[in-house]
């Protein structure tokens, strides 16, 4: 078991680390990357994921309701913790409902539970950025307006796949591997560009860091395990499930929290932090989403 998880996470980490070096040597500006991985990259990825063939959006209704679920009872967990420290709920609480389910997700996913995992694992992606995007705007500002997420390139993608996954429309192979190979530059990308900004990590507000970092994976992961058996999830939704709840804060959190004005500086903080602590708690829900042989 333990050659297994190492094997699932080794690669990862091993990618994240060739981000930081470089970032050490070079000092990139990563902010083009970032557009081209938003607008391009990002959009390919989730479109031909949920519009290939191993993705079954019936099979898998159960598995997005309860990832909804653990966005939802993350942040309702965070709260009172947010309280007990004297922190702007506004601040803690999208950190710990909103985890990085896309740069160390989705790699994850592929590597432990193969396509199918992985085609799954961009459908709990997908979900979660549309939440950000609508109630995680609205948890940092009760009067932002949703009208602007309407224009993110990943929503389009995200509704015109659903669509081809339900619909299956007659596709040329050249096209959809055209849009495949554009999609599968994304995970090394959003890797790399990970540790990159892990080379940037402020301790100035490590209080809130750690907390925050501790906050997301321990509530999802409790929410995983109460609602995986309560749905009747299959072993493998099980396992995405968990490992979905297990990841560490979102690095959009940061992006939204700095766009709104909402603490940045300590978002990016428990953002960062909880990155590193990622070491911790990925092996813990791998652990836990794999079967023993």
């Amino acid at each position: 078991m333990i050659a297994r998880i190492l094997g699932i996470i080794l690669p990862v980490f091993v990618v994240i680390l060739v981000g930081y070096l470089y970032a050490r040597r070079v000092r990139p500006d990563m902010s083009e990357v970032n557009r081209l991985s938003m607008v391009i990259l990002g959009p390919a990825l989730v479109f031909s994921a949920l519009a290939s063939k191993e993705f079954d959006l019936a099979a898998n209704v159960s598995l997005i309701a309860a990832s909804v679920g653990v966005v939802l009872g993350s942040g309702l967990l965070a709260w009172p913790v947010a309280r007990m420290f004297k922190y702007d709920y506004r601040t803690l609480v999208p950190t710990a409902m909103f985890n990085n389910c896309g740069n160390m997700g989705l790699p994850l996913a592929v590597l432990a539970f193969g396509q199918a995992g992985f085609s799954a694992m961009v459908a709990l992606f997908t979900i979660s950025n549309l939440l950000q995007f609508t109630l995680g705007v609205r948890v940092i500002d009760h009067h932002a307006r949703f009208w602007q997420f309407l224009r993110n390139p990943m929503v389009w993608a995200t509704v015109l796949g659903f669509v081809f996954a339900i619909t299956r429309p007659p596709t040329p192979e050249w096209a959809y591997f055209g849009i495949k190979m554009v999609g599968d530059a994304l995970i090394p990308v959003m890797l790399i560009s990970l540790g990159v900004r892990l080379f940037e990590v402020r301790w100035d507000d490590w209080h809130i860091g750690v907390i925050g970092g501790i906050v997301c994976p321990v509530t999802g992961i409790a929410m995983a395990l109460v609602l995986a058996p309560m749905l009747g999830l299959s072993e493998m939704q099980r396992g995405l499930l968990i490992l979905f709840g297990s990841l560490p804060p979102a690095v959009l959190n940061f992006m939204v929290a700095e766009q709104m004005r909402q603490e940045p500086a300590k978002v990016a903080s428990i953002v960062l932090i909880g990155n590193v602590m990622s070491v911790i708690f990925v092996p813990i829900g791998l652990a836990l989403a794999i079967p023993s042989p």
